[in-house]
């Protein structure tokens, strides 16, 4: 069984990693973090190699606590939601865990919602923190 994470290295990030700390311990799931960033060009490689440390980090915050953690940095040219999604039906996810920003409504309406689109398309349940 196994649990993913949209993880942007944001604030929210911690608590993510305590949220998912919890559920892997207690339903016995592997960890998936991924972080899904469009571009990748060259002039990207300083957002690359931030969001790679990242996940390096991540992965020893879960080996320090002796839970199983596969880490993606995903760029391939989709919307975030859709490559989480698409990630999620690929490796059979049982559970996503995302964060989520407080926008207005008109935020929300001219930009979208990267948490509301994986809400409504994932092959699993998601939990959302904010």
């Amino acid at each position: 069984m196994t649990i993913l994470i949209g993880y942007r290295g944001t604030n929210v990030g911690q608590d993510l990693l305590t949220l998912a700390e919890a559920h892997a311990n207690a339903f016995k799931y592997d960890v998936l973090v991924v972080t899904s960033m469009q571009g990748g060009g060259e002039n990207d490689k300083d957002r690359i190699n931030a969001a790679e440390s990242n996940l390096e980090k991540v992965q020893a915050f879960f080996a320090d606590k002796g839970i199983d953690c596969r880490i993606h940095l995903l760029i391939r040219g989709m919307e975030p939601w859709e490559d989480l999604v698409a990630f999620a039906r690929k490796n059979k996810v049982k559970e996503i865990i995302i964060g989520v920003k407080s926008r207005s409504k008109v935020g929300k309406m001219l930009f979208g919602s990267t948490a509301q689109s994986v809400i409504l398309n994932a092959p699993c349940p998601v939990v959302t923190l904010r």
